[in-house]
């Protein structure tokens, strides 16, 4: 299938490794001119490396730290002199995990500046010339903790439910203008990330890392941790022209292991 990306622009954040990475790569792949935001510019130079040598000019890297609030507008400031974007997949990473009664104060607002306030403000410069264009694509990288909060990761859990009351929100004022946002829910996708919530979850449940992942499988209807290409798919799906009329929602990418409806 065509997804219609030929030519489109496209600003990735976290785009050095995991899901960030494997969006870039897939959006690219689609033929879009992709931005591949990171702290580590060195490692999206790798993954270029590896790719077609055709592709590699669809993918320029643009070293950023989300939670460096004071650079944010002098980086993309070249970005937005150039045109803009068409596309903006909104990708803070993960925060460490923790219970509701370990997380102090002062972690809930650095993270939150970092994991919301930052990624809203990013948003914020590039929609006025999606919606003077008239098409634009923000797709926002989540968790499926805000639909089932997951033990020991309360940080991600509130803060990224205060993401999806800001997308949903974002949606419906600017859906008129032929600007989509979404939020995409990773399940348990083979990451790194995913490797340390398992080695986590193995030294404080006093268990081997084998014996978390086994219990996990078990309770996903797929039997099997995702791919992280299986995600980008989805995510790019929800980037093209074929998801024009699509705002407004969360997509569970997790094998089926979310029960409720």
């Amino acid at each position: 299938m065509d997804f219609g990306l030929a030519g489109r622009k496209a600003l990735i954040l976290g785009a050095s490794k995991g899901l960030g990475a494997a969006t870039a790569r897939t959006l690219a792949q689609e033929g879009a001119q992709v931005i591949a935001a990171a702290r580590s510019i060195d490692v999206i130079e790798g993954w270029k490396a590896a790719l077609d040598a055709p592709l590699q000019a669809n993918v320029s890297a643009l070293r950023l730290d989300v939670s460096d609030t004071a650079s944010l507008d002098a980086v993309l400031k070249p970005v937005l002199d150039a045109g803009g974007v068409d596309i903006i997949v909104l990708n803070s990473g993960g925060p460490p995990p923790g219970t509701a009664l370990e997380i102090t104060g002062e972690q809930w607002l650095t993270q939150f500046q970092t994991m919301a306030i930052n990624l809203f403000h990013i948003a914020g410069l590039f929609i006025p010339g999606m919606r003077e264009r008239k098409w634009g694509r923000i797709v926002t990288i989540a968790s499926s903790g805000i639909e089932q909060p997951i033990p020991n990761l309360t940080l991600s859990n509130g803060i990224r439910s205060a993401v999806l009351g800001w997308s949903k929100t974002l949606a419906s004022e600017i859906a008129a203008d032929g600007v989509t946002v979404n939020m995409v829910l990773p399940g348990r996708i083979l990451t790194d990330r995913l490797g340390q919530l398992d080695e986590a979850n193995a030294k404080r449940q006093n268990k081997s890392k084998a014996e978390i992942e086994a219990s996990a499988k078990s309770v996903i209807p797929a039997g099997r941790y995702g791919e992280p290409q299986e995600f980008a798919n989805a995510v790019a799906f929800l980037c093209s022209d074929k998801a024009s009329y699509i705002t407004g929602i969360k997509l569970r990418v997790d094998g089926g292991a979310m029960k409720s409806v």
